[in-house]
């Protein structure tokens, strides 16, 4: 408390988790202030950890965006919910963003029986889309305070479930922010900032740029293509004069999604190309133009080393 009083800053690693598609994403790039995390309707958007960093009068947020908790299907979908689970240990605050436009899922039984489990020091349940009716709130509680009863009533010799700081926010507006800037700097300690002030993410450029283009791919595609759609960035040549030119291959497992993906005349290329270029342009502060190719490969989703290139592995270029 001394600390705090004399005007020290604050500073704690954030786990953003929780299912897919309950807004994890949309609430990072509202406390940032900028976009970092793509966002889209489609499960699985997100499927590498992203940091995104804030920076405040109060000292400084680590956010780890992460893929959400989904019934996998494939060894892709398992290696991102392993990703998902990982994301919680080891960080200072635990964040799980729960969508209650909708009732209690499984996976949000699940993520609110992993808090019961490991009782984390600190953590905030964030209840989103709090401008959405109905909005039960009140069956997550409930849900929660069963839960914790029946981990509390496991025995003596289990550690009692934490108790959770709770926050109602909406991710696509400013509604509720102030309130969950408050606890997660309420919990966070004192001490110095991990990284400089003057960055919003260290997020390596190719899975940026990569990201990006799969964000636009999924917005026009639709049904079972855009879990079999995987955008690699093979090489930025940067010219001093005209800028970066950036070759991309995006994957698909079949020749038909080949076509889809191109679209008629090339139309849907084309228009995920000129709906990226800009967007890049403006987040990395130099011209960008992309050359985008359509590669069939069977069962990328299991070749390792296009996993690696896209990050899911651990291989970060």
């Amino acid at each position: 408390m001394q600390e705090e009083a004399s005007g020290q800053k604050k500073a704690a690693v954030v786990g953003v988790v929780g299912r897919t598609n309950a807004g994890k994403s949309t609430i990072v790039n509202r406390l940032v202030g900028e976009k970092v995390s793509i966002v889209s309707p489609v499960e699985q958007t997100t499927r590498n950890t992203i940091r995104g960093i804030v920076e405040d009068p109060r000292g400084q947020l680590v956010l780890l965006d992460t893929p959400g908790l989904h019934k996998a299907v494939g060894p892709l979908g398992r290696l991102l919910n392993g990703m998902a689970r990982a994301s919680s240990a080891g960080v200072d605050v635990l964040l799980v963003v729960f969508d209650a436009s909708h009732e209690p899922q499984l996976e949000d039984d699940g993520w609110m029986r992993r808090v019961a489990k490991e009782a984390p020091a600190k953590c905030v349940f964030a209840l989103n889309k709090c401008d959405r009716s109905p909005f039960y709130a009140t069956m997550f509680r409930d849900l929660w305070k069963q839960i914790a009863a029946e981990k509390d009533a496991a025995g003596k010799d289990s550690q009692p479930a934490c108790e959770p700081v709770w926050v109602d926010v909406c991710g696509i507006k400013p509604h509720g922010c102030d309130a969950l800037f408050e606890a997660l700097f309420g919990l966070a300690e004192v001490g110095p900032a991990l990284f400089p002030e003057d960055i919003v993410t260290d997020y390596p450029r190719k899975l940026a740029i990569a990201d990006v283009v799969r964000e636009k791919l999924l917005q026009r595609l639709h049904d079972e293509v855009p879990h079999e759609v995987g955008v690699v960035v093979n090489d930025i040549a940067e010219k001093r004069k005209t800028g970066w030119e950036v070759a991309v291959t995006i994957y698909v497992n079949r020749p038909s999604q080949k076509g889809i993906v191109i679209g008629p005349g090339a139309r849907l290329l084309k228009e995920v190309r000129l709906c990226s270029e800009p967007e890049l342009s403006d987040m990395f502060g130099v011209r960008v133009k992309l050359e985008l190719w359509v590669k069939v490969v069977p069962n990328w989703m299991k070749n390792n080393r296009i996993l690696a290139e896209m990050g899911y592995l651990g291989s970060e270029q």
